[in-house]
């Protein structure tokens, strides 16, 4: 299953994406927006140009587990987005992978303007990395571990 995983944020949303074998989560890159109805516009054609069968939305609950402000808005941008395209969208804990994407990038020595520019996308890659070993132990890929 095509799957798109998104890292919402309000200026910088980054997307990664798999395809039907489910094997590799890839970055496809950011998308720089400040205008929320463009960026919704931007990140809808997204999905749709992707073939995307499956949306998954970082959900940036708490560490306590509880929803706040940024949370309650991921989970609007999902409920919208999969109204509008008609392809499923789920939430997925996002809780640590801005600070995991930190640490690779420290590891490569991405510095400066190009951290900027990919740190978001890491972030969705690890996102959907996340998403797909939950879909391979459940039984739900064509891949088992």
């Amino acid at each position: 299953m095509v799957i798109l995983a998104i890292d919402y944020g309000d200026s910088r949303t980054g997307l990664a994406v798999c395809q039907k074998s489910e094997a590799i989560a890839s970055p496809l890159g950011t998308v720089f927006e400040k205008s929320p109805e463009k960026r919704f516009e931007k990140l809808k054609a997204a999905a749709l140009e992707q073939g995307a069968e499956l949306i998954v939305v970082g959900h940036p609950v708490n560490m306590d587990g509880s929803v706040g402000e940024r949370a309650r808005l991921c989970e609007e941008f999902a409920h919208r987005l999969e109204q509008e395209t008609g392809i499923k969208t789920v939430l997925w804990d996002e809780r640590v992978t801005t600070v995991q994407a930190i640490g690779i990038l420290n590891e490569t020595n991405v510095r400066g303007k190009k951290r900027k520019e990919v740190i978001d996308s890491v972030a969705a890659t690890l996102i959907l990395e996340s998403y797909l070993d939950y879909r391979r132990k459940k039984g739900l890929s064509g891949l088992k571990y």
